[in-house]
């Protein structure tokens, strides 16, 4: 599967976007995804999955309560709103996707095979 994500730029703080994340070749319902961002001079960190049947997600704790993540299978496409956001929000935004059949962790950015380029999400204070 190859996948295309974009929708980030410049928000102020307490802001609002949706990061979108088209997925072509194989089925999108094939895939649990996630979304990972890396901050400047930071390692790679989990921001929110959810699985395969889209019946299950998980976000990292800062992101409760602001960020959402979800699909569209009739668009094949993975979003992510982010509300609230805050400067240290900033990052590059990476969608990642991982074959129905691994039962690895989804929080886990190991566990991945299949990675969009990122798009930049800058928050002024």
């Amino acid at each position: 599967v190859q996948l295309q994500a974009s929708g980030g730029g410049l928000v102020q703080a307490g802001g609002s976007l949706r990061l979108s994340c088209a997925a072509s070749g194989r089925t999108f319902s094939s895939y649990s995804m996630g979304w990972f961002r890396q901050a400047p001079g930071k390692e790679r960190e989990f921001v929110a999955a959810i699985n395969w049947r889209g019946d299950m997600t998980y976000y990292a704790d800062s992101m409760k309560g602001r960020f959402t993540i979800s699909t569209d299978y009739a668009k094949s496409t993975l979003y992510l709103q982010m509300n609230s956001l805050k400067p240290e929000d900033t990052a590059v935004y990476y969608c990642a996707g991982m074959s129905r059949y691994s039962s690895m962790s989804l929080q886990n950015a190991d566990n991945y095979q299949y990675w969009g380029q990122g798009t930049l999400v800058t928050v002024s204070s």
